[in-house]
């Protein structure tokens, strides 16, 4: 999971939970929490409200976003019910909704006012 959320143009890691946490960030917002010390079988992601109540309801892998807001992150097991290209599929998902959530000043200095148009147009639903 890590080095796909890395492979996303501008995506960058911090610590700024401790050195055992990880986020993933796209201009200076999260769209990815993980720990490396392997205390948590899951990783929080942002979703879309009403896409992250249907996918609660669909796989027993993903639920409410643990130590986050439940209405906008889901938390889902690295195993589990959960096909792999979903989970790549939800990173992205997360990934496009903070960069269009960006204020229009931050996508312009990381060039990314084409990436949240066109890229991640193809973000179907999610």
């Amino acid at each position: 999971m890590r080095d796909y959320c890395l492979s996303l143009p501008f995506a960058i890691e911090r610590s700024p939970f401790g050195a055992d946490t990880l986020a993933m960030e796209i201009g200076g917002r999260m769209f990815c929490l993980m720990t490396l010390d392997g205390q948590w079988n899951f990783y929080n992601l942002k979703v879309n409200p009403d896409f992250g109540i249907e996918l609660c309801d669909k796989y027993a892998g993903i639920r409410p976003g643990y130590h986050m807001n439940k209405r906008h992150w889901i938390s889902v097991d690295f195993q589990g019910d959960v096909p792999d290209r979903l989970q790549e599929e939800l990173i992205y998902h997360s990934y496009c909704q903070t960069a269009r959530q960006l204020p229009k000043k931050v996508q312009a200095q990381l060039g990314i006012t084409e990436l949240s148009d066109t890229v991640c147009k193809k973000d179907r639903k999610m």
